[in-house]
């Protein structure tokens, strides 16, 4: 369905510094980013200026009016601040007060030193240049699976292979590794979320490597199309994701040399140990982890873990108050007319004002919610595994009035008793015959939704021709052919049949008996009847 450009989310994404490819990275067209980014600018506005408002309120107010702004800061000569960055003893600080400096002589706007260096990695972006301030803490985190895998020993002596996720924050090398079963969707967000955990934190950026459980395709010129489950997840933790390019190791240099290292603290320390389950092999590669990065480094001072603690840890984002969920989406799934949409043959209830409207579906593994764009409409409870044909309806989802009330027992008796007391007779008797009233609902309804196409009176003669024949239990199969037949008509209405002749002779050797059956009398051969 249409959605709108999430302009809130370029300008936060601008903010951090990403270039406008890559925030098309994020499901969104080149053409889109580049709109809001001009509206932006023609309106003066950027992310802190809308940081607390509504994403439907911020596209209202780039939109209004077009136009290029330019902008109220002065803007230093980018390259010649590259090229001064590789000299000795030139840092970003430096440059920023002599830019200020600069401006103060001669009466313009200098930007503060955040936007300084913000604007300055932009540029470096931008220019396809490597940077010379190397890896900023808390900006990023890359992510892989390792080449090189383990396996779980059974008491039978069977082996199971067991892959490895890694993980490093290149600033401070601080290492993550963590043990699945497989490397399918669900275990690529779990690996993901058991990361953020442990780093007590959340990164701006995931650099991951260009596998289809996140990055769905990522050509050479044009956008990178993402997985939906792997953006939910990155928008959970608020962060980027800025998959490294196809054959481009390093764009993600740091994690692949963290794999060499798991490799020899976690995969060649426990070679000689037996592991029966997963949470025990967890468990052994966590101290083994605790121990890579509590190691000295070797032409660095301090450790992975003391970097991590002092420097970077406190720039890192605190994790969300809500724990991920992982979650499943479904598109464009049409509400019926009794204001219910189906999902998995069970039907739940939307509110009455989205009737035959397209909504969407978010799934977890207890909920099922459901939206319209970004609006979240209604939240239902998920119907357990095996269960169909269910019904979950929130009565503030359909409108007041007796026409909406939900069907039950005691409804059904009533209208039951409306028809008569043969027909209450036979819906009794449905409803007797199972252990619970709510399993005869169905059964019940179809007898008495016969009123709609026969009148109510039929209905209740063919219940009393049904409750007259040998079945036990009549139901709708044994009273429509009743009603199609007219079996129920009075014996008056009905059509005439022959007479049987006298009753046929027990002595077959008696040559005077007449003949035995049925025999359609001089009457029925006149055309009376016919």
């Amino acid at each position: 369905m249409v959605r709108k450009i999430k302009a809130k989310l370029v300008l936060r994404l601008r903010a951090e510094g990403l270039s406008r490819r890559q925030i098309a990275a994020q499901g969104m067209s080149r053409h889109s980013v580049d709109a809001v980014i001009a509206a932006a600018d023609a309106a003066g506005i950027d992310f802190g200026d809308v940081a607390d408002v509504a994403d439907a309120d911020v596209y209202v107010r780039l939109f209004p009016g077009r136009g290029e702004h330019h902008s109220v800061y002065a803007q230093p000569d980018w390259g010649e601040v590259h090229r001064e960055l590789a000299r000795v003893g030139v840092t970003l600080k430096l440059l920023h007060g002599e830019y200020r400096d600069a401006c103060q002589a001669t009466g313009t706007a200098a930007m503060g030193y955040d936007r300084f260096c913000k604007t300055y990695q932009q540029h470096v972006l931008v220019a396809g240049l490597t940077s010379r301030v190397g890896h900023k803490a808390g900006q990023s985190v890359e992510v892989d699976w390792s080449g090189k895998t383990m396996s779980l020993a059974s008491v039978t002596g069977e082996r199971t292979r067991v892959f490895l996720f890694v993980a490093c924050l290149p600033f401070s090398r601080y290492a993550f590794c963590w043990p699945s079963l497989d490397m399918k969707q669900e275990a690529w967000l779990r690996a993901h979320q058991a990361m953020f955990d442990w780093f007590g934190r959340s990164v701006p950026r995931i650099v991951p490597d260009n596998l289809r459980t996140g990055v769905i395709s990522h050509p050479a010129e044009g956008e990178v199309v993402l997985n939906d489950a792997y953006r939910e997840l990155a928008a959970h933790y608020c962060a980027a994701v800025l998959p490294g390019r196809v054959r481009k190791p390093k764009d993600k240099a740091s994690v692949e040399n963290t794999v060499s290292g798991v490799a020899t603290w976690v995969i060649a320390a426990l070679r000689d140990e037996q592991f029966a389950t997963l949470p025990e092999l967890r468990e052994a590669i966590y101290e083994r982890m605790d121990a890579y990065n509590a190691a000295p480094f070797q032409k660095r001072a301090g450790s992975r873990l003391s970097v991590f603690e002092a420097e970077e840890k406190p720039l890192l984002r605190p994790l969300p108050a809500v724990a991920y969920e992982i979650s499943r989406w479904f598109y464009g799934r049409r509400v019926l007319k009794d204001g219910h949409v189906v999902f998995e043959k069970n039907f739940y209830s939307v509110p009455y004002a989205h009737v035959g409207r397209a909504v969407d579906l978010r799934v977890t593994e207890r909920a099922l919610e459901v939206f319209d764009g970004d609006a979240r409409l209604t939240s239902h409870l998920l119907a357990p595994v095996g269960v169909t044909g269910e019904h979950y309806t929130h009565d503030s989802d359909l409108p007041d009035g007796p026409r909406y009330r939900q069907w039950d027992a005691e409804r059904v008796r009533e209208w039951a008793a409306r028809v008569g007391e043969n027909t209450t007779t036979i819906v009794k008797g449905i409803f007797e015959s199972v252990p619970v009233d709510e399993q005869g609902l169905d059964a019940a309804l179809a007898v008495l939704r016969l009123t709609r196409r026969y009148s109510a009176g039929r209905v209740e003669a063919a219940a009393r021709v049904a409750l007259g024949s040998q079945v036990r239990s009549p139901r709708y199969a044994h009273l429509r052919p009743i009603l199609e037949t007219g079996q129920d008509a009075p014996p008056a209405r009905r059509r005439p049949r022959f007479e049987p002749s006298s009753p046929p002779s027990s002595s077959l050797g008696d040559a005077s008996a007449e003949p035995a059956g049925y025999v359609r009398g001089a009457d029925y051969y006149a055309g009376e009847d016919r």
